[in-house]
């Protein structure tokens, strides 16, 4: 297929506001994909390559677009990817130039039509197009194949483009091989946000009560003697966390997929902030160094597989028994099972007396939704906090002034893949924290006014927020009120923020005012 075309899907897609056309035209696209090229159709139409780190950063791609373009279309996507592929795996002295100079051969090749389309390829902004939840739709139709079935397959495989393969060239039968990989990591199971304990148990009815931990959440798989570590945006860190490798290779059972938190622990055994925790992922040399002045430990909450079984389909009560079966006490999160609000109650006090989070609930019935976002898991902290998208920032004034202070935020839309603005705040940042967000906030820009700057949505902020207010300011309707800054999550993708469904979800539960 000739890029163009599958850039003109890309932009029929984003243009197109009905649901039901968006997923008939990738579907139509997807048809006319040779076998070779589904897998790479997939990841561009979703916005990612194949290889998913080029190891060239924004402003090299932005300098090596030529003046000219191309007059006639002439790259197919086999072509793109096979320059990605080139690109990524240059090495050695004189790499760099390697790359500049096969991108920018690339876009000698395009059409001006072409080169926009991989310039939002290549910058991460094309999320907007077929999200993850229309390309199975998408699939499924092209392929003929039940929903449900592209749904499991996807869930368990972790990757989009190997299941549509697999669907568009051998029908269902072609889905039957999906089950979990050893070592390889499938989109981690996300919680909404309850408005409180009783909200939780309103919904759940008896739950399974965690402590919520302030640390990175981590997927480990173990097969005999070898043991790999992921992030929860699927990155391996195994070399990063000698520890938690040594503690499962310790435990009897032969094949483990597990899914847990790491966390960096006082001598008193309190946690340390979530930042001191994330110093030791992305660490590639000292890593003997920094283990010494800061060890990691490590808790799990669930068992995915076990020497041969897939346990995601299982129901939350049978896992957590495997779990119980599988590992020592000390490597469990804590968990107390009841439907006693009172008894909850001094469940979450403890979990925050002793430094966490607060406490997720969750359903004993539900099976591991990899990668899903639903009803089953709630988290309840001590305020109401949400995950949001920086959309903007404001240039601060006084003694701020020189810095992007007022953050304009925004909740995922899943329906569209945008983003909807709930408000604005510049409360909670420290001065280190105004230095580095502008920084930051400077290298995601797409534009600017004289008020400030606007970026991709790209950084994800924990908000903590008073209220959840009616707003007719705002598109979405509500606004937050007393909202501030809590921290940066730079372990969480924008996908992975919260929804505005999560957002109204809990406006609409908010207790009556008056009377």
């Amino acid at each position: 297929m000739r890029l163009t075309d599958l850039a003109e899907t890309s932009r029929s897609v984003a243009q197109t506001q009905r649901r039901r056309q968006k997923v008939a035209t990738l579907a139509a696209c997807l048809q006319r994909l040779q076998p070779e090229e589904i897998e790479i159709g997939v990841d561009f139409l979703s916005g990612e390559t194949r290889q998913r780190k080029l190891g060239v950063g924004p402003a090299t791609i932005l300098d090596v677009r030529p003046g000219v373009s191309a007059a006639a279309s002439s790259l197919t996507v086999a072509d793109v990817d096979d320059a990605f592929h080139r690109i990524a795996t240059a090495s050695g002295p004189g790499s760099q130039q390697e790359r500049k100079r096969i991108l920018t051969e690339l876009f000698a090749r395009a059409t001006e039509f072409e080169q926009q389309f991989l310039l939002r390829l290549l910058l991460g902004e094309l999320r907007q197009g077929a999200l993850a939840g229309l390309m199975v739709d998408a699939i499924a139709q092209a392929a003929t194949v039940a929903l449900p079935q592209v749904r499991r397959a996807a869930m368990v495989a972790g990757s989009l483009g190997s299941v549509a393969h697999a669907a568009l060239t051998q029908g269902e039968i072609g889905l039957k091989w999906a089950g979990l990989t050893l070592f390889k990591p499938l989109h981690p199971m996300l919680a909404q946000p309850a408005e409180d304990l009783e909200d939780a148990l309103t919904q759940l009815g008896t739950a399974a009560l965690e402590w919520k931990l302030d640390g990175a959440r981590v997927q480990v798989h173990k097969a005999d003697d070898q043991v790999r570590v992921f992030t929860r945006s699927l990155n391996e860190v195994t070399s990063a966390v000698p520890e938690i490798v040594e503690i499962v290779l310790r435990l009897s059972s032969r094949q483990l997929i597990l899914d847990g938190e790491a966390i960096a622990l006082r001598p008193d055994g309190s946690p340390q902030p979530f930042q001191v925790t994330m110093q030791r992922f992305g660490r590639k040399i000292d890593i003997a160094v920094i283990r010494a002045q800061l060890p990691l430990s490590v808790m799990f909450f669930d068992c995915l597989h076990a020497d041969g079984r897939d346990l995601i389909d299982l129901p939350a009560h049978e896992r957590f028994t495997a779990l119980r079966e599988t590992l020592p006490g000390a490597l469990l999160i804590p968990r107390l099972i009841t439907d006693d609000l009172t008894v909850a109650q001094s469940f979450l006090e403890d979990a925050l007396a002793r430094g966490h989070e607060g406490v997720m609930a969750k359903s004993l019935e539900a099976p591991y939704e990899a990668g899903g976002r639903g009803g089953s898991w709630l988290k309840v902290k001590q305020a109401q906090t949400l995950d949001l998208v920086v959309l903007a920032a404001e240039w601060g004034h006084g003694r701020r002034h020189g810095w992007l202070s007022n953050l304009h935020l925004g909740a995922r839309d899943p329906a569209t893949g945008s983003f909807v603005m709930l408000g604005k705040t510049f409360k909670g940042l420290t001065d280190e924290m105004l230095a580095w967000q502008t920084d930051k906030l400077l290298e995601l820009e797409i534009g600017r006014d004289r008020y400030g700057v606007y970026v991709r949505p790209e950084l994800v902020v924990e908000i903590a927020v008073n209220e959840i207010q009616s707003s007719p300011q705002y598109p979405g309707g509500m606004a937050l009120r007393f909202a501030r800054v809590k921290r940066y999550r730079l372990d969480k993708r924008p996908e992975q923020a919260d929804t505005i469904v999560a957002v109204r979800a809990l406006f609409e539960r908010r207790p009556a005012k008056g009377g």
